[in-house]
């Protein structure tokens, strides 16, 4: 059999009842957030068998506590996204089992959102599914990052769901890139009007002065996109199209592209979840696009050397997820994390 032990130090002084841990496949950015925190991960065992079965325990005291498990359930490099959910799922009602006082799981990106209604019939409703494995393992909250629909998700789970916003993170990055130039945050469909109101909200307040927004319409059927109609006065700004995840990347050029034929002088993706599905290494490389800008919850490990992997940038999503345990564990408000921010 094959031990893949983490063995870390404690998370904190036997006094102090919080307690971080990071699974394999995320363990980079859980040790970033617990650095944020002024802490260290707390010590786990994943053990995989030859016949593909698995076991995950703490090695350590949680009995009491108040425990978080950073996971992305992200496919790949190398599990799948079932393989991901199934390993949180055990540790989870392992920690449970071992006396966890309040289990937190923290998913920076959480595997089937998207599937959050019914498109033909009988169809399967996935993210509610998905509520109802986390709750019958004993998880008293979810915190998650950007999901694609942030009312079917916190209507999906009966325990407390936090979904954070990235705005938070991208403002520097922006102020950075656009300097003085006139700025307008683009939605590349009717469907994330409220997550580029967020971003748009946000940089007003922070940068002091208005701030364009412009929508793309969209309409998807069986695979194919159409929709002609372009809202927005994007002249000679630096537009900013904002969305949850890039796939292949097909909808953020459409976007760009329409941004550029009406006069935008630049164009940046800002994303939370960079999936880069094959063909994104090819979509992506239209020079519609100047800058690609990311959180760290996917790696962007399958794009290869290129035009695309220049021109990315990756911003680390741990301050935000550092912030939101803390104020978690001291019972704090999220109300200005969040996307439902009104």
């Amino acid at each position: 059999m094959m031990d893949s032990s983490q063995t870390s130090p404690a998370a904190a002084t036997p006094n102090d009842r919080l307690r971080i841990f990071a699974m394999d496949g995320t363990t980079e950015l859980g040790e970033r957030v617990a650095a944020s925190l002024g802490c260290k991960l707390a010590a786990l065992e994943e053990r995989s068998f030859e016949d593909g079965e698995h076991k995950s325990r703490p090695l350590e005291t949680v009995a009491g506590c108040d425990v978080y498990i950073v996971h992305s359930l992200h496919g790949g490099p190398d599990e799948s996204p079932n393989d991901k959910l199934c390993r949180l799922l055990f540790f989870i009602g392992a920690l449970k089992d071992a006396g966890a006082a309040r289990i937190t799981a923290v998913t920076p990106y959480l595997c089937y959102a998207r599937k959050d209604r019914r498109t033909k019939a009988n169809d399967p409703v996935t993210i509610r599914y998905l509520a109802s494995l986390f709750e019958a393992v004993g998880t008293n909250a979810i915190v998650t990052l950007d999901v694609h629909n942030e009312a079917a998700f916190e209507n999906a789970f009966r325990c407390p769901s936090v979904a954070l916003t990235t705005a938070p993170l991208l403002i520097d990055k922006i102020r950075s890139i656009a300097g003085d130039q006139p700025l307008c945050v683009v939605s590349p469909d009717l469907g994330g009007g409220k997550r580029a109101d967020i971003l748009r909200e946000a940089l007003e307040g922070s940068l002091r002065r208005p701030i364009g927004k412009a929508f793309v319409e969209k309409h998807r059927s069986s695979g194919h996109v159409s929709g002609d109609l372009f809202a927005g006065d994007v002249a000679d700004a630096v537009c900013v199209v904002v969305d949850d995840l890039i796939s292949t990347g097909g909808t953020l050029v459409r976007a760009a592209k329409a941004a550029r034929a009406r006069g935008a002088r630049q164009v940046i993706a800002c994303v939370a979840h960079g999936l880069f599905m094959p063909g994104a290494e090819t979509a992506l490389a239209d020079m519609a696009i100047d800058r690609i800008v990311v959180t760290d919850s996917v790696p962007p490990f399958r794009l290869p050397p290129g035009p695309v992997l220049a021109k990315l940038e990756v911003i680390s999503a741990a301050p935000l997820l550092a912030e939101a345990i803390r104020r978690l564990h001291q019972n704090g408000s999220l109300a200005d994390l969040l996307m439902y921010q009104a």
